[in-house]
């Protein structure tokens, strides 16, 4: 499932995030990369040691936890510290398909990548090119959107990033570890989590059907988590 969902962050807090951004450094994105994917990386981050970047992620983690749509299609077990990317100058990243493992900075733990993110924190008409190419069972989709805007995606996709030839597409990422491992599994209980809630709003929460099909959501979560 690809989803895109608006307003993770309001104009305010991406104008905020940019600031800080803005004002630190950056290094080459190939230092948090492995071989293969290095070999078509070209854009900057921001160091994972940055002294900026606690308080930018302890901001994004709370405003998607606080988002009930993203919550309902991510079902979160863990979420990566988000990090930092900027591409400028025609830089890109080619065709790749993300790690299935990721260290937890600081932790000495792993986690599984289920789910894909990012966030945009640079408006579309502030630079050209810099679609993000998601590869799906029906064909590619490109995702450009507002800052502030998150798209979703499986972790399992090809994807790419454009070159940037004008501007600069500066951008949140990170990954999912997901209660329900399985996509499918997981888009599933996306659609019956939104059927509940529209149900639930015309017809009131304590509606017999509504409360029906809470009880098969959250058996279908008791058969499929892993928490």
């Amino acid at each position: 499932m690809l989803l895109c969902i608006p307003d993770i962050l309001s104009p305010d807090e991406v104008a905020a995030f940019r600031a800080t951004l803005d004002a630190a450094d950056w290094q080459d994105g190939r230092m948090t990369t492995g071989p293969q994917s290095a070999e078509t990386k070209r854009n900057a981050q921001i160091p994972l040691d940055s002294p900026a970047l606690p308080d930018l992620q302890r901001h994004l983690v709370r405003a998607l936890t606080r988002n009930p749509l993203w919550v309902s299609a991510a079902l979160p077990a863990k979420i990566l510290p988000p990090m930092f990317n900027s591409y400028t100058g025609g830089q890109t990243f080619g065709i790749h398909v993300d790690n299935a493992i990721r260290p937890i900075p600081g932790e000495g733990r792993q986690m599984r990548t289920d789910v894909s993110c990012t966030v945009f924190l640079s408006d579309p008409d502030d630079y050209d090119g810099g679609e993000l190419i998601v590869e799906g069972h029906y064909g590619a989709q490109a995702v450009k959107l507002p800052a502030g805007h998150c798209v979703l995606y499986p972790a399992t996709s090809l994807h790419q990033v454009t070159p940037v030839t004008r501007g600069a597409r500066v951008a949140s990422f990170f990954w999912v570890q997901s209660m329900v491992r399985d996509d499918a599994r997981r888009e599933m209980l996306f659609d019956l989590d939104q059927s509940i809630q529209s149900l639930s709003a015309r017809l009131g929460l304590n509606d017999s059907e509504a409360v029906r099909l809470t009880g098969i959501y959250h058996n279908l979560i008791r058969q499929w988590a892993e928490c």
